[in-house]
């Protein structure tokens, strides 16, 4: 099981943010897919920095596909049901503008707003199909860290084709852009794993 936490590596994440509203800038709809999302935690965190950067009406049109190859991590996230033990490094602010309790003792629930825009599914990243295109950020990390060399370039080169032109990739600090695979990402920040994506050809 993916060991995460809700605002993990928020540095990238808020940099991500930065980034995709000015790439995405009016468009009607924001696509983000997070490949390798677990229970949850992570497409909640974006989700929660969208809806604190976006007025109400524009936060409508966000959609996060969350995918992940484990059913049962996939069943977490459906519920968004947390304990507050996994819960207490969430600015306060934030955690009572966002959560309310569950009915299970000690839980608490993410609020309809943010439950709204995320999108469960199933994938396997190793099949090298994405679930579509025109995603405006993908983010994949603390996944592809268990893959083969060759693996994660065909994983990357997914990624490339599911972006749109300019979107945002964001992956773990700890795996460096492949050479083969460096062309088509131009790195954005030299201390955070977060790219555009590059007019070269995959």
């Amino acid at each position: 099981m993916a060991f995460t936490f809700f605002f993990r590596d928020l540095e990238p994440l808020t940099h991500a943010v930065k980034f995709l509203m000015s790439a995405a800038s009016g468009r009607s709809r924001i696509r983000i897919w997070d490949a390798g999302c677990a229970m949850g935690q992570e497409p909640y965190t974006l989700a929660i920095l969208l809806a604190e950067t976006m007025n109400p009406f524009a936060f409508r049109n966000v959609q996060i596909f969350a995918t992940d190859y484990d059913a049962p991590l996939l069943e977490i996230l459906k519920e968004s049901v947390y304990p507050w033990d996994e819960l207490q490094r969430i600015p306060t602010e934030l955690f009572q503008k966002y959560f309310v309790p569950a009915e299970k003792e000690g839980h608490f629930r993410l609020v309809d707003q943010i439950r709204q825009c995320i999108q469960p599914s199933l994938h396997d990243l190793l099949t090298y199909k994405a679930i579509r295109d025109g995603f405006s950020l993908i983010l994949c990390k603390n996944v592809m860290l268990h893959f083969q060399p060759a693996q994660r370039v065909e994983v990357l080169r997914m990624f490339y084709g599911a972006l749109e032109p300019g979107g945002i990739f964001v992956t773990e600090h700890t795996q460096k852009m492949p050479a083969e695979a460096s062309p088509m990402f131009e790195q954005l920040l030299s201390d955070c794993q977060v790219f555009r994506k590059a007019e070269a050809a995959a």
